[in-house]
């Protein structure tokens, strides 16, 4: 049960590392600069491996229908995303992103525009990258394969804590601003956090464009 359970770690945490890279990518191609994108500090947005392991936990491992396995793969991110978006500004009142701008959008948190490279990567990953990266983590030596796991478990745990007690501290301050409009919080949340440490402007580095809500 525990080498099983650290196979799917480390499926997650390459997922998501590959998802931190396609993130870091596009913002440099979009803005021309390196942007350490996602939530957490490391270089990894989770939001990509639960994707990829939502998707091979529901379709399974036999599935010959391609078109069957995109539709599907396109419907989990689309759900996934728009839960993480609904729950992230639930939890720390802020939207993280917003596709308003976007033709066919669902209150900005998902778009067709997104959801259909997603369907793609989904089939890439279910038929092609999967079986090849599994291979490679079961030719490591299982000690050698549990310990490094153990460490990136300690160290994604520990990423969380931290990133979590940045974000509570941002709640904070934009709970005190409630008051104001949505472009005063925003302005002020930006202020505070340039007089903090790196921790705390990785966050809006990450984010630029993130929008304040009110209660």
């Amino acid at each position: 049960m525990f080498n099983k359970f650290i196979i799917i770690f480390l499926l997650f945490m390459i997922y998501s590392f590959l998802g931190w890279c396609m993130e870091v990518l596009v913002t440099f191609v979009d803005e021309g600069k390196f942007v350490n994108r996602g939530f957490l500090i490391g270089p990894y947005c989770p939001i990509y491996g639960r994707g990829v392991l939502l998707i091979l936990l529901i379709i399974g491992h036999n599935s010959k229908d391609v078109f069957a396995v995109f539709l599907k793969s396109s419907l989990i991110c689309a759900l996934l995303e728009y839960l993480t978006s609904y729950l992230m500004e639930k939890v720390f009142k802020a939207r993280w992103w917003d596709y308003s701008n976007k033709k066919f959008n669902i209150n900005g948190r998902i778009c067709l525009e997104n959801l259909i490279p997603f369907g793609i990567l989904g089939t890439l990953c279910f038929y092609l990258l999967n079986p090849f990266l599994l291979n490679i983590i079961n030719s490591i030596n299982l000690n050698l394969r549990n310990v490094i796991g153990v460490i990136l478990l300690i160290i994604y745990i520990t990423d969380n804590v931290i990133s979590y007690t940045i974000m509570n501290k941002i709640k904070g301050t934009i709970k005190l601003q409630k008051k104001d409009n949505t472009e005063k919080i925003k302005k002020n949340v930006n202020k505070w956090l340039e007089k903090n440490s790196v921790l705390f402007r990785h966050i809006k580095n990450a984010y630029p464009n993130f929008i304040i809500r009110k209660k």
